[in-house]
């Protein structure tokens, strides 16, 4: 274990990209030989839209391991964070470590972007996708990114994980966006039982049903423990109706345009059709 945590500790912006690149390749060629749902639309067009987005995700992320590098010193030098407080077997310390990161870094965040309308909107962005692909899972606002930066940075103050820990937490992470969002078939039965513990793609495309209640729950990034926990886990029969995107923006001009979707934050609120926030700013 303590391998594999120096070999992610010293891993290169190149070994991460490969990663990326070969998992985005596999979930593609899984999507065209065993889709979920044969949706009609431009994959080009749309790919390219998604991927202007993951690559400034990448680029905002670049700028903010700054920040989490700093984060782990802290640790380090103050010997602060949970894991450096207590005396437990290396791969206890992986599984709390992830644990920790994903609670606070992952499902936190995303709950409060739910919960809180400015924030809200910057997040509705990923939401207005009304072709949920694997090209979908790094379809977020550069503000976005930024609140999820911070609280990446809080689940490492937090959790004490050292750098390894967190390059390892991050890379199953991107990996795990894609696989989530990805037009695969699960099998039912298969899917039941990985969806109690992981985020599977069956559990996540609830959360991309364009109506309420559905859009406010299954929030779960790698572990789907913490919607069960919190009880945010919502059931929908995906085979039947499910539709995705987000009903207060299904017009094609609103999701498909790049410059609309990095200007829909500072565009008057839309109350959805069971009105969210009621109304309050």
């Amino acid at each position: 274990m303590n391998e594999i945590l120096q070999f992610f500790a010293q891993i290169s912006t190149e070994t991460r990209s490969g990663f990326l690149i070969g998992g985005l390749a596999l979930l593609l060629f899984m999507e065209s030989s065993i889709p979920f749902l044969k949706m009609e639309y431009k994959k080009l067009d749309h790919a390219v839209i998604n991927i202007v987005f993951t690559f400034i995700t990448l680029i905002v992320n670049l700028f903010g391991a700054m920040g989490i590098m700093a984060a782990v010193r802290y640790n380090q030098i103050h010997n602060t964070g949970l894991l450096n407080m207590i005396e437990i077997p290396i791969w206890l310390n992986v599984i709390l470590g992830f644990a920790l990161m994903d609670l606070v870094g992952a499902w936190l965040i995303h709950w409060i972007q739910h919960s809180i309308k400015w924030m809200w909107k910057f997040h509705l962005i990923h939401h207005t996708d009304p072709n949920v692909d694997v090209t979908s899972g790094l379809r977020h606002h550069p503000g976005e990114n930024i609140f999820r930066l911070c609280f990446t940075t809080l689940a490492v103050l937090i959790s004490g994980a050292s750098f390894g820990l967190v390059m390892m937490y991050q890379t199953i992470s991107v990996f795990f966006a894609h696989l989530t969002h990805a037009n695969i078939q699960v099998p039912k039965k298969i899917n039941k039982i990985i969806a109690y513990v992981f985020v599977t793609p069956n559990f996540h495309k609830v959360h991309h049903h364009y109506l309420q209640p559905h859009t406010d729950s299954n929030y779960g990034n790698i572990f789907s423990i913490w919607d069960h926990i919190f009880g945010t886990v919502k059931k929908l029969d995906i085979t039947r109706e499910l539709v995705y995107g987000i009903d207060t923006h299904m017009k094609s001009h609103e999701h498909s345009s790049i410059k609309n979707l990095l200007m829909i934050p500072f565009q008057p609120y839309r109350s959805p059709v069971e009105s969210k926030f009621n109304n309050k700013r």
